[in-house]
């Protein structure tokens, strides 16, 4: 066989394998998924909701609530806002109360997106209070069958788990968790090295909420570290794409330029995340039992004694998972 013949059948063969990848059917039961983001402070959370957007038009998760840790004054217009480009306006939006953290999009995209795109909630206070967002939402639900992700500050699950019976459930918070949330996972922690103390972004911010949790969460958490995302480069596709009228590939077209290190694309922490809140992780990466250490400070460890807890470790090779996080941020609104 002529070698640029087996060349050009072995580039087909690995584009059919990631397709196939990137937007299989499944027969599977759609997971139901709570998100929960900063987004702002960066732009990964955008392609993270690309993505759980992208698994919910192929039938493998459905969005039950998209919720901010963030109280900055467009956040809440933001979620509006995406949910509406990808034709589900519906889905409930809710935002942070209280004592949190405020931070808007360093690289000014957040602003120019929100003045162009057609979103409902126009500011925080029309959004739905976390809080009472999460009791309404998974007190509906069937025992054991939420995924909720987090791609941001821990506030949310603390006041969560501290929360008392109200009009949709007479448990308290930690008891209705026990009952309706399958896992928790969360983009937060570094697992460089298990004898390490870290501090970490989203740890850090809110460092008492993020020990509490980790503390008290009566439910397993995966946890997807800041070494995971750091390797994953997203994001050159999309802005070299044809797609038009997109506030997703607008957001990378706008953040990408403004940090020579992203000439390669953006660092796809929340990416991963969205991804094994979905899928799993067993097909992409390793598994690693034990239990984080939580300290005051924000800094944490690593009991590879304890239980409870997962991290993940690279084992599908670090391209391949770049490749199909960039097909899956490029996902288009389909007609309802």
């Amino acid at each position: 066989m002529p070698k640029c013949l087996c060349v050009t059948l072995l580039l087909c063969f690995a584009s059919i394998q990631l397709f196939s990848q990137s937007v299989k059917s499944t027969s599977k039961k759609p997971v139901s998924i709570i998100f929960d983001t900063d987004i702002g402070p960066d732009y990964d959370d955008v392609g993270a909701i690309a993505m759980l957007h992208a698994f919910a038009d192929n039938n493998e998760c459905k969005i039950l609530a998209t919720v901010a840790s963030n109280q900055h004054k467009r956040i809440g217009a933001l979620l509006s806002l995406f949910n509406t480009y990808f034709n589900r306006p519906d889905v409930p939006v809710g935002v942070v109360r209280g004592k949190a953290v405020n931070l808007e999009a360093v690289q000014k995209w957040d602003s120019i997106i929100v003045d162009k795109y057609p979103h409902s909630i126009k500011m925080n206070d029309e959004a739905e209070d976390a809080v009472t967002l999460y009791r309404r939402i998974l007190s509906k639900q069937p025992d054991k069958s939420v995924t909720i992700v987090t791609v941001g500050f821990l506030t949310n699950m603390a006041n969560l788990l501290k929360s008392q019976p109200d009009d949709y459930s007479p448990l308290n918070g930690k008891d209705l968790i026990a009952k309706k949330v399958k896992h928790l996972v969360s983009m937060a922690g570094r697992f460089n090295n298990e004898m390490s103390t870290f501090k970490e972004f989203n740890v850090e911010r809110d460092a008492a909420a993020s020990k509490n949790v980790f503390d008290n969460w009566n439910t397993p958490i995966i946890f997807t570290g800041w070494e995971i995302g750091s390797k994953v480069f997203t994001g050159i596709p999309l802005i070299k794409s044809d797609i038009s009228n997109s506030p997703v590939k607008e957001v990378f077209e706008i953040s990408i330029p403004k940090d020579p290190a992203d000439k390669n694309g953006r660092m796809s922490w929340d990416e991963t995340a969205v991804l094994i809140a979905v899928r799993g992780y067993d097909t992409y990466y390793l598994g690693i039992k034990g239990r984080i250490i939580s300290n005051e400070d924000g800094s944490h460890g690593w009991d590879p004694k304890g239980k409870g807890h997962v991290y993940v470790k690279e084992k599908m090779p670090v391209k391949q998972v770049e490749e199909l996080i960039n097909t899956l941020i490029m996902h288009q609104p389909i007609k309802r």
